[in-house]
């Protein structure tokens, strides 16, 4: 597994190290996302925290902090990524939850606290076992990627796992027993209002496929991409990722559907149609008062004529008035 702490070689406030983690149960038809970000220079902590549930609904948890855990711990407030031996960890969060039945007003949470449907208790506690070996993006990239991706951080791994717990919301408990789930690490300059337009998928089809294509997209269309398809056991490079069509809806920000062409190191050439499900859109303001959206969602997938993909949908998009 790769190291988990690193030094600080930048001065740049927007110094990052980041652990990210994804879950869905397609037998409860519940999915969660969990992050923790530290950026030590600025000492600024950062974590959200998101169960997706079956009725459509998005229990949320979003907090700051002084990053007074970091390196330590790998925890804000009460989101907490605990590593315990080469692949395997564990996430738990204990505390309330915000409940949003348009999950899209959670972009106007601060502004007007109206939209909120409903504060309920939760508790997370969940271990991940992995099943490949860990994917690091850089060393595949090319010099014009890496050029582009800069401010997205230096190195950036990724790994699939089987999740095992329990995820409790209110009343309610779900028993999660070995669904997919897939944990991420990423180190570097990360700023969000300054790296402009990316999109982020995480993508299982069963234990033995998976694919994982990231990029950042410049407003000239050039794409800076990286990422791995994950088959019978083997990680392959994705060495060439074409943006075919990207669908948003009339404010711009919020997406509609993703037609992708890759291309393998192997030479394969695939087909991949995205459509989010549900979206909940997490403002991050500049301190010069850019806006930028990240949109977290769980999507459907085809690759081909493989149908029944599933996992996150995940864009960065600049607010248009910027």
């Amino acid at each position: 597994m790769e190291p988990l702490i690193h030094r600080i070689d930048s001065t740049n406030a927007e110094w990052n190290e980041s652990y990210y983690f994804i879950f869905y149960d397609k037998e409860n038809r519940i999915g969660g996302m969990s992050r923790v970000g530290f950026k030590p220079n600025k000492k600024e902590g950062m974590a959200f925290f998101f169960i997706f549930l079956p009725d459509g609904t998005v229990a949320a948890f979003h907090a700051k902090d002084d990053a007074g855990n970091y390196p330590e711990a790998l925890k804000v407030e009460s989101v907490n990524h605990q590593c315990q031996c080469d692949g395997a960890w564990k996430y738990s969060f204990e505390g309330p939850m915000l409940v949003f039945n348009n999950p899209e007003d959670f972009a106007q949470v601060q502004e007007n606290p109206e939209v909120i449907s409903d504060l309920i208790g939760a508790k997370l506690d969940l271990s991940y076992n992995a099943i490949n070996e860990t994917y690091e993006y850089s060393e595949h990239m090319t010099a014009e990627s890496l050029k582009i991706g800069k401010k997205t951080g230096d190195m950036h791994w990724e790994q699939i796992g089987k999740v095992t717990g329990t995820v409790q919301i209110g009343e309610k408990l779900y028993q999660i027993n070995e669904c997919l789930g897939q944990r991420d690490h990423t180190y570097g300059i990360r700023d969000w209002t300054g790296v402009g337009n990316w999109f982020y998928f995480v993508i299982w089809f069963d234990e033995k496929l998976a694919i994982n294509p990231a990029a950042v997209v410049l407003d000239d269309n050039r794409v800076g991409s990286g990422g791995f398809i994950f088959k019978d056991g083997e990680n392959i490079p994705l060495v060439t990722i074409q943006l075919l069509e990207h669908k948003y809806q009339e404010n711009g920000i919020f997406p509609i559907s993703t037609t992708l062409e890759l291309i393998d190191a192997k030479g394969q050439k695939y087909l991949l149609k995205a459509t989010p499900g549900p979206l909940v859109p997490v403002p991050f303001r500049g301190d010069d008062g850019s806006l930028s959206y990240l949109i977290q969602s769980f999507g459907s997938f085809q690759l081909d004529d493989l149908k029944d993909g599933y996992g996150s949908y995940e864009v960065l998009r600049k607010s248009i008035s910027d």
